[in-house]
């Protein structure tokens, strides 16, 4: 199902609907995207980007900080959200009010009119970075979708089914699009293949990924 969020050039914003659940808004985050960048570089001098480890003890490739009242954290103990940023031992940076507002439009443009996320990860993609299939299962409320938006450096996105090995279905994401999944699509595996250069004329060799949850 594919209509245009508004009857204008082809240009403008619209939506797809991957399969139940899971809808991708083209383009949606693109009136944003200075105010993002902007809200980023405060949120960075205060929990700056870092590379976080495995259970297994191994660097996660991907860097990554947090906002909200709580971000989800990796180390040995495995993954988990916390009040404090483990690396400043401060609370970490509250979630811009423009983040909010653009996770929460997003979910009710997909038929989530009640999302109330209370923390938002934030990965870096460098080109040859991917993220492994996993599911969202550290969140307290199945119930609630998950929404991510993608700046930068365009990205294929993996959706599986509820067993790692189901068959995975592509989708390309590129700068200013908003993916949101819920329902039916929400402990689906998922994850993105490796990111390929390919520089933006504003956000420059990177990807950066903002994902709003529920968490608690």
């Amino acid at each position: 199902m594919n209509y245009s969020l508004f009857d204008e050039e082809d240009s403008a914003p619209w939506i797809e609907e991957l399969f139940p659940g899971a809808i991708l808004l083209h383009r949606y985050a693109l009136p944003h995207v200075k105010t993002l960048m902007r809200c980023l570089d405060s949120i960075y001098q205060q929990s700056p980007l870092r590379q976080m480890k495995t259970p297994g003890g191994r660097s996660i490739a991907v860097h990554n900080t947090s906002c909200g009242e709580v971000g989800l954290i990796s180390d040995v103990r495995g993954y988990r959200y916390t009040p404090l940023d483990p690396q400043t031992k401060a609370k970490w940076p509250p979630m811009p009010e423009k983040f909010r507002e653009l996770a929460t439009d997003a979910a009710k443009l997909s038929g989530y009119s009640n999302f109330n996320p209370d923390s938002c990860l934030i990965n870096r993609y460098l080109p040859e970075t991917k993220l492994s299939l996993h599911q969202d299962k550290d969140e307290a409320d199945f119930t609630q979708p998950i929404v991510s938006v993608s700046l930068g450096m365009p990205a294929v996105f993996v959706f599986g089914g509820l067993q790692r090995n189901d068959k995975l279905s592509r989708v390309t994401l590129e700068h200013g699009d908003v993916l949101v999944w819920g329902g039916d699509a929400r402990l689906l595996f998922h994850g993105v293949l490796s990111v390929k250069r390919q520089p933006h004329p504003l956000i420059g060799t990177q990807r950066i990924n903002l994902t709003f949850r529920r968490a608690m």
